[in-house]
């Protein structure tokens, strides 16, 4: 499979990705920067994480008007694979790629750790491989986590199996006590109804080695992978 993983002023997360699907998974990657109006063919365009623009004015707000999302966008409504971390997630919803929004955490701290996610949908990539009763452990960074959408949208999404992950326990317990940034029902990544585009606030990224201690992001993009390829 081939991935483009972009970069915007402002990246942090991009070399990480590149690293993960390069060399710990062997795909082919292809760099991109936010200038760039060539995809270069790829198969799944990569929005990584960090702080594109500074999240100046609000994350994702200022990077939407880069001109690889023009492109990012045609990609996605043409039936493109599409996937947002953290910030990457922030500039898909900013682009109208996926619904809702991600606010201030209701901590109004910025929250670096490790957390738990339960897998919910059957139906979406990053999800449908994985073992619904088990407990992930992913790290998360960020300040504006906090996933928000109307009582419709919420509806629409529960009902088109679009949620990805909720935020648990290391039981998989999910409850407000084992949520970090106040979202509404522990929603850590959703995607979009046609499941070619996905956003999700923890990095899996930061737990695909065992350098780091921990492999639990590998089952995601192995599930991805096997139904994106």
């Amino acid at each position: 499979m081939k991935f483009g993983v972009v970069t915007f002023p402002g990246s942090n997360c991009d070399q990480d990705m590149v690293y993960v699907l390069k060399d710990m998974l062997g795909q082919q990657v292809e760099q991109l920067w936010h200038k760039d109006t060539d995809l270069k063919n790829v198969d799944m365009v990569i929005i990584p994480g960090g702080f594109s623009y500074g999240d100046y004015l609000r994350s994702g707000a200022i990077a939407k008007f880069s001109p690889i999302m023009t492109e990012v966008i045609r990609h996605a409504e043409k039936g493109g694979y599409v996937m947002g971390v953290c910030n990457g997630f922030q500039i898909l919803t900013e682009s109208g790629l996926l619904e809702g929004a991600l606010l201030h955490n209701n901590t109004q701290k910025f929250i670096c750790k490790n957390v738990f996610l339960t897998p919910a949908s059957s139906s979406a990539a990053p999800s449908q491989d994985l073992i619904k009763t088990q407990a992930y452990k992913i790290p998360i960074a960020h300040g504006e986590g906090r996933f928000f959408a109307s009582d419709d949208t919420i509806k629409s999404i529960q009902d088109n199996d679009q949620i990805l992950f909720h935020y648990s326990d290391e039981n998989g317990l999910v409850s407000d006590a084992a949520n970090p940034n106040g979202s509404l029902h522990s929603i850590a990544g959703i995607s979009n109804k046609g499941k070619n585009v996905f956003g999700m606030m923890p990095h899996p990224e930061r737990a695909a080695d065992m350098h780091l201690g921990n492999k639990d992001g590998v089952a995601i993009f192995e599930s991805i992978l096997n139904h994106c390829s």
